[in-house]
């Protein structure tokens, strides 16, 4: 049975419903609200700029296969490059999805959720980490971020939250990461492994990239870690995938004003 137009929006295969603007794209809503954002924060002084907003599920396992392969460096949580090879297939798939979402699975396929710093703290030529060290309170970004806490607390955050608020032994504290409410939360219901399982498996309807390359192109491309993955996916899904903050109920029931 093919993929609905949602499951594909789900799993990164289609961004028709996405609005670009520059570079990045996101859904037309997330794009509106972030307007709101944008304007609040400057009025304090801060530059609000995306370091990443969707990302397709091709992006995503160019992604991971770079960190599987050893091309791209896997980081431990005080951003110390980790030795790979040491480690047991199951041991560097959780090392990656401590930072890194597996293909298919990860919040930046919906359109719904970016990274985030503020340019106005940094040089023109800056380049952005995403680690935890910009955005603690010594950190370039902390005081963005501090206020941003306020404005999430007082429910004036025009529908965003953090989902990777602290750590709850999955993912790592990703302040950097926000995601709009009203929508994320109707994709974050709506994925669950089975259908990973059959997209990693060339099922669903699914052949090939934008390019038209149909070769491998739905698999982990890695595959003894692959095959540790498939053999752990459950609780691996419920450590990496699940274990996320509930959206605060003003963030959730944000409506654009008319």
């Amino acid at each position: 049975m093919s993929l609905s137009v949602f499951q594909r929006q789900l799993l990164g295969l289609d961004e028709n419903a996405l609005l670009a603007r520059g570079r990045h794209k996101l859904q037309p809503a997330v794009w509106n609200a972030w307007t709101y954002l944008s304007l609040a924060a400057e009025k304090e002084g801060y530059k609000l700029q995306i370091a990443s907003a969707y990302r397709s599920y091709e992006r995503q396992l160019s992604i991971w296969n770079g960190k599987l392969s050893g091309e791209r460096p896997v980081l431990d949580d005080n951003d110390h490059t980790i030795d790979i090879r040491d480690l047991s297939d199951a041991e560097c798939i959780r090392c990656v999805l401590r930072f890194s979402a597996m293909p298919g699975g990860s919040r930046h396929h919906w359109g719904t959720d970016l990274d985030v710093y503020d340019a106005a703290a940094v040089a023109d030529d800056y380049r952005v980490q995403l680690s935890a060290a910009e955005v603690d309170a010594a950190g370039p970004f902390g005081a963005m971020h501090a206020w941003l806490d306020q404005r999430i607390a007082r429910g004036e955050s025009f529908g965003f939250y953090r989902p990777y608020d602290r750590d709850r032994g999955g993912v790592a504290a990703e302040r950097w990461h926000l995601s709009y409410a009203p929508l994320a939360t109707d994709f974050e219901c709506a994925i669950d492994e089975s259908l990973l399982r059959r997209l990693w498996r060339g099922e669903g309807g699914f052949e090939g990239n934008s390019e038209g390359n149909s070769e491998g192109k739905t698999a982990v491309r890695q595959p003894v870690a692959r095959e540790a993955l498939e053999r752990e996916l459950e609780s691996i899904f419920e450590r990496f995938v699940l274990r996320v903050a509930r959206p605060p109920a003003a963030a959730l029931a944000y409506l654009p004003p008319d």
